[in-house]
Order: structure tokens, then C-alpha cells, then sequence
């Protein structure tokens, strides 16, 4: 089949600039959904969120080097804290408490910078990997099929559900075609659901037609507030251990091992995220949907996230009509994208356990798997999340914490107990 044979463009491959900018223009409409949600859900401008977003992706390029392929976007975990800190204190307030946890994050690649990564191999062996990757993607599987089947209301959409499913089953179908068609098979699936959400009706044109070619961001700046800042920068420990979880996943679908250059990692999320709170913007984390751009389309090119995010820069920055020609598109359009693309983050956990050979008679491996998974995927799609002080622990990061934890207190399979069960 032509999908099967698709050329891989690895990380440090280079394409030209005819093939760059749409897989750029790909990555940066896959992100632009949930990078605007955030501050329109916070208080916070988009557009300044979306600047931002190109912003801190160049940042992280230059730190890790040019060596990790991912894309920064807003970070739905500090939703909450901002939200509550806003109706307080202000939302300049609330930009000290994002300011801060960049440093926490900086914090952090220092601390992992000093003590090495080898505790990776201990913390994390292959089953807890695979379970935490698969919970990320089956866990957004509620937030896809929302978006697809009911739009923005709580009830079935069918004209909605069309438009998704047609954008899904274009998608599917572009990704199985040879040539430039087959890389860009995200971007060409959005034009043709924003073609048919256009057909019937759901396309406001009105934003776009009435905004300027041309503007400038609107910067806002923090006001340091320690009470804003207890609030909201402890949210960075939990969001370090998704970052790790993203950067694990990132490492299975090109097929590198980006332990250690985690430190670097982090550090580029932590000063991303400093310099979106000096300019107004919400924090920043690596995103789980342009990990599943990379998974169909096999372009992992860091150069093409420089396109990416150079295009975020210019649109949420400079050019306030790209910006409401993006917002315009409808939401089951995205819908339908994205139950390919978190689905193909939880194949990714799948293939991460067949590529390890990850044994399931052994009960350690079962039980691990198992509790991660109930946990971490019930959480997520219920939308529930444990208290902890001042701020909430989502499923994701809970179900790593149980997984680390049983990792620990379970007896190793000794090489003797293996024999022993085999002769048996």
C-alpha cells in the first residue's frame, strides 16, 4: 500500500520551503484549537497566547538544540488557579503566579541536570511508559468526541457530526496517499471540513471579514503578587510530569531515546513559560496534537516547527485577520482531526509495549498496567481531579504518581523466578 511506503523525514532531515510551510501551516492549525481555548476560558487575550505559543517553540528549539521535535502550546492545567486568581486579584496578578512557574520548571532541569537521568530506568521501566502514553491519548478521547459529536452544546449535534466525520474520513484518506498529499494530510482535512461546515452554515465570516490585515499584540505585564504565585506556581510540578510524558511519547515516534536531554527540555518549557507571562500569555507545555501530526504524516523535521512557529508568531502577533480566519474554523472540524491524533498518541503506548516486549504473565506488569490505566483514563474522561492544597492533581499526572509508586513497592521477577515458571 502507499501509506505503508511513505518516506520518513527524520529529525534532523531538511525539506525545501515549498514543503515546509504547509507541514509548518499543519502544525500550527492542529494547536491553535486548544492554544486559543485557554485564555479565552482564562481572561487572557489569544492572540497574545498564540504569539506566545511561536514564541516559546523557538525558545525550545534553541535550547534542546534543534534535537526534539515538539511544539508548544497553552497548558490547560493552570486553567483553574488563573481563573480563581483573576476574579481576586486580577489577571495581572495571576501573570506573576505563570512568570514563576517557568522558573519552577528552570528549577527543575537544574535539579535533573545535577543528579543525571539514570533514575529513569528505575522510575519508569517500559510498562509505566507505554500505560502513561496510552492514558494521554485515550484520555483526550472525550475532549475529541465533545468537540466532534456535540459541538458546543451538551447535546448531539448531527450536522456537526456530519462535518466531523467527513473531516476525519478526509484525513484518514489523505494520510494513506503518496508525496506531499500524504504529509499534510491534517491541514488538507481541516480545508475540506471548514469547505462542508461552510456548506452548512457554520462558518461566521463576519470577525474575518471585519478584522484588520494588519495590528500589534496587546502585551499586558504581571504584577508580582505572592499570594497569586503560591496559587499557582505548584501547578509546574504537575505539568513537569506530563512534559516528561510527552517527551517520552515524542521519543517512541521518532524512535530516540530524549531522556537525557530532559533537563534541556524542561528548561525550554520553563523559559517559554516566563516570557508568556511577562507578555500577557498563559503558560506553556508540549503538545499532544502535534505529537500526532508527527505519528501520521512521519515528518518529525525540527525545521519544520520553526515554520510552525514562526507562522504563530506572525499571525497572533501582526495579523489580526489570519488570526480570525483561524478562530472561525468550527469546532467539529477540529473534532474530527483530533480523534485521529489522540488516537494515535494511545497506538503509540501500544506499539511502545510490543517494541519493549513487555511481559504480561508477569503480574507486576499486569497490575501496573492495569491500575494506570482505570485510573488515569476514568479520571481524565470524567473530569475529575484530587485536591491537593491550593491546587488539583488531573488523572494523567495522578495515574503516573500510583504507577511510579507500585513500580516501587512491587517484588521484582528475578531472572530464577522466570526459569522457575517457565519449567513449570
Amino acid at each position: 500500500m502507499a501509506g505503508s511506503q511513505r518516506e520518513t523525514i527524520g529529525v534532523d532531515d531538511r525539506v525545501s520551503v515549498a514543503r515546509a510551510i504547509p507541514l509548518g501551516i499543519q502544525h500550527m492549525m492542529s494547536m491553535f484549537g486548544s492554544t486559543v481555548l485557554v485564555p479565552m476560558l482564562t481572561g487572557l487575550h489569544p492572540s497574545i497566547a498564540i504569539m506566545c505559543s511561536g514564541i516559546g517553540t523557538i525558545c525550545y528549539l534553541l535550547v534542546t538544540r534543534n534535537k526534539i521535535p515538539s511544539y508548544l502550546g497553552s497548558s490547560f492545567a493552570f486553567i483553574s488557579p488563573i481563573v480563581a486568581v483573576g476574579a481576586t486579584q486580577g489577571l495581572d496578578a495571576a501573570l506573576s503566579g505563570v512568570v514563576v512557574s517557568g522558573l519552577v520548571f528552570l528549577l527543575f532541569a537544574a535539579i535533573i541536570k545535577l543528579i543525571g537521568t539514570s533514575w529513569m530506568d528505575r522510575i519508569l521501566p517500559p510498562v509505566l511508559v507505554a500505560s502513561v502514553i496510552i492514558v494521554i491519548g485515550i484520555g483526550l478521547s472525550a475532549t475529541a468526541v465533545k468537540m466532534a459529536f456535540n459541538a458546543s452544546t451538551d447535546s448531539f449535534q448531527t450536522i456537526g457530526t456530519i462535518v466531523a466525520g467527513i473531516t476525519l474520513l478526509a484525513a484518514v484518506i489523505f494520510s494513506s496517499m503518496p508525496g506531499l498529499i500524504g504529509t499534510i494530510p491534517v491541514l488538507l482535512a481541516i480545508v475540506v471540513g471548514y469547505i462542508c461546515a461552510a456548506c452548512f452554515g457554520l462558518v461566521d465570516f463576519k470577525p474575518v471579514l471585519d478584522a484588520a490585515w494588519i495590528g500589534l499584540p496587546q502585551i499586558h505585564t504581571p504584577r508580582f503578587d505572592w499570594g497569586a504565585i503560591a496559587l499557582i506556581a505548584p501547578i509546574a510540578v504537575v505539568v513537569v510530569i506530563e512534559h516528561i510524558g510527552h517527551l517520552l511519547v515524542v521519543g517512541e515516534v521518532v524512535d530516540r531515546d530524549y531522556r537525557s536531554l530532559l533537563p534541556q527540555s524542561l528548561a525550554g518549557d520553563g523559559i517559554a513559560t516566563t516570557i508568556a507571562g511577562f507578555l500577557g500569555g498563559p503558560p506553556t507545555t508540549t503538545y499532544a496534537e502535534n505529537i500526532g501530526v508527527m505519528s501520521v504524516t512521519r515528518v518529525y523535521a525540527t525545521q519544520v516547527f520553526w515554520y510552525a512557529a514562526g507562522f504563530a508568531l506572525v499571525v497572533g502577533g501582526f495579523c489580526p485577520k489570519l488570526e480570525a480566519l483561524i478562530e472561525s474554523i468550527p469546532t467539529p472540524v477540529m473534532g474530527g482531526v483530533s480523534l485521529l491524533l489522540f488516537g494515535l498518541i494511545a497506538s503509540n503506548g501500544l506499539r511502545t509495549l510490543v517494541s519493549n516486549q513487555v511481559d504480561f504473565s508477569e503480574n507486576r506488569n499486569l497490575m501496573i498496567a492495569s491500575v494506570v490505566l482505570i485510573v488515569g483514563v476514568g479520571m481524565e474522561t470524567a473530569g475529575i481531579a484530587i485536591p491537593v492544597g491550593s491546587y488539583e492533581l488531573p488523572g494523567m499526572a495522578t495515574s503516573a504518581i500510583v504507577g511510579i509508586l507500585l513500580n516501587l513497592l512491587l517484588p521484582q521477577t528475578t531472572e530464577k523466578d522466570t526459569t522457575s515458571t517457565a519449567s513449570e
